[in-house]
């Protein structure tokens, strides 16, 4: 049996705060299923809520060495889906507002990866692969290769780093290299780039493998475009780069049982959909109008979620056109503000909501006809796979997983291709065209209701995807 180690930030449903944690909450359970045993370390942070704390025992207490300091370590363990979950101890560092965001989060994660590597000889669990996630588990694989290797039950151990983002790298200036990391000189190439410790570099060189969330994803940043300066080292080690398209948990998304929705349905019942939107509509004091088109965007409110692109053409679009929309989500001032605005010029079509809930998302997901995704760059997405579980029609432009989970919509004679609109440039003009057409689709029935049964029956499920990450933990 394959032994699996995911190490990263956060995964639900225990702590998170975006895609990551959707993907080490579902993806090792899927794992688990075709076989492997899998487990995953994260941090135990003071947002993890006391049910699951009920759950967990205690398995070692130790202290972690980290530069010249000593500092305590709990490890407890809870298990969920058939995957072994555990959760490292210190309340000085991970007892704290937020996941992220703290001045000290380079030290905070140093010591989260070398707890890692520490928690494995008291747990005496060596696994086949380390799976590390993002810049915060970066240093497991570092330390894993420089501090620990010579050692017999280490000397095995493959390593895979999964990038999720590249816009996050975690940059330091070279003073912190021996006085918080616990490195010396002798690594400064390793963690060189640019004149700075750059951990996702080091963690590329590192690794045995590098995997990205998309096919797509995996070659665009290989290009300047999208990067982020490290498509350099990128392409130098291209011989260990893939990508593989996330999926989505079926039990969370899932229509035919969501528990928020007012009325549950599945693709064979799709016509039942029309009365969440009712339902929204009300609750949202919008006309309650079957015949209308709901128009969503469920997104952080920043620029290369494609929010520039939207906010040239949505006024023209809501004026002109009979549609509704809606809008959930936070970010930055000036996008906040334009929506802010568009619904107070237009009380009867939109309805802004600036927070993020995870309950109302799904609920909007349920009620919404057309989803709005446009981005710049997008690693993966999950929002378009989750709206299309739900039976939305999707409009995205051609980028990352969005390229690799959408294909355009067209018809020959009666058969349908594709699952979606999609857009090739980064323009208002090539999405308000494409809006169009998928509204215009909308107005017909037969054809609106045969894409729908298409679009919710295409597979997002992690099945495909576990499959794929255990043959490439078999070429390692």
């Amino acid at each position: 049996m394959k032994k699996i180690l995911f190490v990263g930030a956060e995964a639900m449903p225990f702590a998170a705060t975006g895609g990551l944690g959707d993907v080490m909450g579902s993806l090792p359970a899927a794992l688990a299923k075709e076989g492997a045993d899998v487990r995953v370390i994260l941090p135990l942070y003071g947002q993890v809520k006391g049910e699951w704390r009920a759950k967990m025992k205690d398995e070692a207490i130790f202290n972690v060495d980290l530069a010249w300091r000593s500092l305590y370590c709990g490890i407890k363990s809870l298990k969920k889906d058939g995957v072994v979950y555990y959760f490292v101890d210190n309340e000085y560092y991970f007892k704290r507002d937020a996941l992220y965001g703290s001045f000290d989060d380079g030290e905070r994660f140093a010591y989260f990866s070398k707890a890692v590597l520490e928690a494995l000889s008291h747990l005496d669990f060596y696994p086949d692969v380390l799976h590390a996630h993002d810049w915060q588990a970066a240093l497991s694989v570092v330390y894993l290769n420089t501090l620990y290797r010579a050692r017999a039950e280490y000397e095995n151990i493959r390593s895979v780093f999964t990038i999720h983002n590249i816009e996050y790298q975690g940059q330091y200036n070279f003073g912190i290299l021996g006085d918080v990391f616990g490195l010396g000189v002798e690594h400064y190439e390793l963690m060189d780039f640019g004149g700075c410790i750059n951990l996702m570099k080091a963690a590329i060189v590192s690794a045995d493998i590098v995997s990205t969330v998309s096919p797509r994803y995996a070659e665009e940043i290989c290009t300047p475009s999208f990067g982020r300066g490290l498509d350099g080292i990128l392409r130098e080690n291209r011989h260990k780069l893939c990508g593989i398209l996330n999926g989505i948990d079926y039990k969370y998304y899932n229509p035919g049982r969501d528990p928020v929705i007012p009325v549950r349905y599945n693709w064979r019942t799709r016509e039942l959909k029309c009365e969440n939107k009712l339902a929204l509509q009300s609750a949202l004091g919008l006309p309650a109008r079957r015949d209308v088109p709901m128009m969503a965007v469920i997104t952080r409110l920043v620029a290369h979620k494609g929010l520039d692109i939207m906010t040239e053409i949505l006024s023209k679009l809501v004026g002109e056109r009979d549609v509704q929309l809606v809008v959930l989500g936070c970010g930055e001032e000036r996008f906040e503000h334009y929506f802010t605005e568009l619904a107070r010029c237009f009380p009867d079509k939109v309805s802004v909501l600036l927070k993020y809930d995870r309950d109302l998302a799904k609920q909007i997901y349920a009620a919404c006809d057309l989803f709005l995704m446009p981005s710049k760059s997008e690693p993966c997405g999950l929002s378009q796979m989750i709206a299309s579980r739900y039976g939305a029609i999707p409009v995205v432009r051609e980028t990352g997983g969005l390229y690799d989970s959408i294909k355009g919509y067209w018809e020959e004679g009666k058969r349908i291709h594709g699952n979606g609109f999609t857009f090739a440039g980064y323009s208002g003009a090539e999405l308000y065209e494409r809006v169009c057409a998928a509204l215009t689709l909308w107005r017909n029935e037969e054809k609106r209701h045969r894409l729908i049964g298409k679009i919710m029956r295409t597979d997002f499920s992690w099945s495909a995807a576990a499959r794929d990450y255990l043959a490439m933990y078999d070429n390692i």
